[in-house]
């Protein structure tokens, strides 16, 4: 069913990829991609909920992400906390829902207090749900759903079917990121560096899948045809 130029995807989820090489092309530290790469987050996030996105789910630190370099990491972890922190109330004020899905236990204590505070400031949101995905796979995810999973990992549930998946920083894949919900969902490759993202190239992707013919595996309707 072809989708209406005017309607959003209902779940998009985004890899957010590029923000080390980004400060490399600048000869900066990767942790400084990482800082800008946050603050375009927010316009997303922002544009997301004012297109009547529904769903917004981000890939911010996968499972396989511990294997960095400790500095990155360290960085990464810290901007994280800092960021829930300092962003939570603007984030109900905009009637956003914030939920982190991944494992907890490997987190630090700090940012686990903040992920729970910012969760909590956050629950009554309805505009849209925002879920951040760190220290996530989707593998051990399947796996626990099917009883083989870590039996000291928290338990995160498999989310709603995405409608769009983005995908910036020229890779073509899905690193471990919602593999089940991603069965339909209709795949959106750009080369630009997450940093450098703007909401023209989001507008330019929900076009594109406005124009998309989802089947579902079915035929399509003859008598719309």
């Amino acid at each position: 069913m072809q989708q209406s130029a005017l309607q959003p995807p209902a779940h998009l989820a985004i890899i957010m990829d590029g923000n080390g090489r980004w400060a490399e092309q600048r000869d900066q530290p990767r942790a400084a991609g990482h800082r800008a790469g946050a603050r375009i987050m927010r316009d997303v996030v922002s544009h997301c909920a004012q297109r009547g996105v529904q769903q917004l789910t981000l890939y911010a630190f996968s499972s396989d992400n511990w294997k960095r370099p400790a500095p990155e990491v360290h960085a990464l972890l810290a901007l994280f906390t800092t960021h829930f922190r300092t962003h939570a109330t603007e984030l109900a004020r905009s009637g956003i829902r914030l939920t982190v899905i991944g494992r907890r236990d490997r987190l630090p204590l700090l940012l686990r207090a903040a992920i729970r505070e910012a969760e909590r400031r956050t629950e009554a949101g309805r505009t849209m749900h925002l879920r951040v995905a760190i220290d996530y796979s989707s593998r051990a995810a399947i796996a626990h759903t099917q009883g083989d999973g870590d039996t000291a990992a928290e338990h995160t549930p498999l989310l709603p079917a995405v409608d769009l998946l983005l995908r910036t920083g020229g890779e073509r894949r899905l690193s471990d990121f919602l593999l089940w919900e991603c069965a339909y969902a209709e795949l959106h490759f750009i080369d630009t560096l997450w940093p450098d993202m703007t909401v023209t190239h989001l507008d330019d992707a929900f076009a594109d899948f406005a124009r998309r013919d989802r089947r579902f595996g079915c035929l399509p309707d003859r008598a719309s045809a």
